[in-house]
């Protein structure tokens, strides 16, 4: 397949990059797949009309005008790598089009859930300053060292 018939994606991934998404391998696969136009968010409106008008997906989350959505005819789904869903880009004309907005967020649901754990273990129990005060040698033995420690 030529270049030209590969599907065109305007990359606009802040503050994320294609390197951070993406692994070695499958970055080289989705450049092997995709015509590519990297941009800033900010420069997604000044594209060449050609361009946006051709442009099937977006990888970013970049402000999107109404007037830029206009002349973007082929556009099939914008995929958001924050999962912030800030309110730059007109979402219910993209629904009525029947343009896809996805996110991250599940990817971020499991790390999030341990994130979450560890804090409440910590509050709980106090491991960061038992912790702490094991390194300076200083820690508290038996009932002395849980006097403020909970269940969750």
């Amino acid at each position: 397949m030529s270049d030209s018939a590969l599907p065109l994606v305007i990359s606009a991934p802040e503050p994320r990059t294609l390197d951070l998404i993406f692994t070695p391998e499958a970055l080289a696969r989705f450049r092997a797949r995709y015509r590519i136009v990297e941009t800033s968010p900010e420069g997604v409106a000044a594209l060449p009309h050609d361009v946006l008008a051709e442009a099937r997906y977006i990888v970013g989350q970049p402000p999107i005008a109404p007037e830029t959505l206009e002349r973007m005819t082929a556009l099939r789904c914008v995929f958001n790598v924050e999962s912030n869903l800030i309110n730059n880009m007109p979402y219910e004309t993209l629904f009525s089009r029947g343009i896809h907005v996805v996110t991250t967020g599940m990817v971020f649901a499991e790390p999030v859930a341990e994130l979450g754990l560890a804090m409440a273990l910590n509050l709980a129990r106090d491991i960061v300053d038992a912790d702490l005060a094991f390194r300076q040698g200083k820690e508290l033995w038996g009932g002395e060292g849980n006097q403020a420690a909970r269940l969750l």
